[in-house]
Formats: structure tokens, sequence, C-alpha cells
């Protein structure tokens, strides 16, 4: 009898991580990792109680990208890095994106939580936000998010002209912080 194939419990990830970028956290299965691997099942099973350990998993290997993503985005304010991270996220991985942001699901619930803090933070480090409260930030974050979201959708999904460059979506959402942070400052001074 041939020795059975071993692998790695990153690897089985790496393996549903792929099947997941397309066909979506649902598309995975025990035996498409399996056969991804070209394996039997009981590798998978030695390292995964069940398939939902194994997409809980993979989520945690696309909150991993994000991260990453995000950690890339340097060349800017810390603000706008936001943004442009999660557009990539949307223009590299559109099925994820779609998976996450589009389709009624509980997959993200934590890292949302807990990722509105990060970006508060990152947002904070920025000079130009430095004069807001915590909760003027979280009112700038949701509307740009809420922007962000829309826009990201589109780029997901392929919604603009080819001529339509990541330089131009970046110079777009940008302007669009710019009126954002504008419209926050008009209101605090109306406030004061």
């Amino acid at each position: 009898m041939p020795p059975k194939n071993k692998f790695s419990k990153d690897q089985i990830v790496e393996a549903a991580f792929a099947i997941a970028e397309k066909e979506g956290i649902d598309g995975i299965t025990i035996r498409k990792v399996a056969d991804q691997l070209g394996s039997s099942i009981a590798p998978i099973y030695v390292n995964f109680t069940d398939v939902d350990a194994l997409k809980q998993a993979v989520i945690g290997q696309v909150v991993n990208v994000s991260h990453r993503l995000l950690a890339e985005e340097t060349s800017r304010s810390p603000f706008a890095n936001i943004g442009v991270a999660s557009l990539r996220f949307a223009k590299e991985y559109p099925v994820l994106f779609k998976d996450f942001v589009m389709n009624q699901n509980d997959y993200l619930q934590d890292y949302d939580e807990g990722m509105g803090d990060v970006l508060i933070d990152q947002m904070r480090d920025d000079p130009e936000l430095q004069e807001f409260t915590n909760e003027e930030l979280q009112d700038i974050l949701f509307k740009m998010r809420t922007f962000q979201t829309g826009f990201s959708v589109m780029v997901a999904n392929e919604l603009f002209l080819k001529e339509f460059d990541m330089d131009k979506m970046i110079e777009m959402m940008d302007s669009t912080a710019e009126d954002v942070v504008r419209a926050a400052r008009l209101r605090k001074g109306r406030d004061a």
C-alpha cells in the first residue's frame, strides 16, 4: 500500500483559499480541497474537525490578506491607504469581495467589529485628521466606508470603463475623502 500524503494545516488552508478565490467560501468542501491537493479526505480531517472549521481558517487567511494589503499601502495618508487597500482587495479578489460584502453572511462579523478600532487608529495617525474626536472619526469612517463599499462593488463587478484605471479610481476616492473631511470640519466649526 502506498504511503498516504501528508499535508500541513497551512497547505490545506492554501488549497481551500484557492477554491474560495474562484467559488467563494461556500464553495469549499472537504472533497474539493482533497481533489485540489491530490489527496484523500483523511489528511484534511486530521487537521480540521469539519468543513466549518476549515472555512474559519480560510476566513483567517482572508483577514491576513486584508491586513497585508493595508500594510503595503504606505505612499499616501493613512486614511487614503485604507481606501486604496479596499480597492485593491476588490480588484484582486473579486469573488471573495462579493462573498464578504454583497452576500448575507456572518463570515467577517468578528473581523469587522475589531477592524473598526484598527482603522480609527490608522486615521488618528493622519495629521489631517488629528483634530477630530473618536466619535467624529467614526462618523467620517462610516461615510467613507459607505462610499468605498459602493466603489469597490463597482470595481469587483468590472463596472468601469477600461480607461478608468487604478490611478483614476484613487484620484476619485481621494477627492471624495477630501469632501467628507471638509464637510466634517465645517460641521465641527458650526457646532463649536
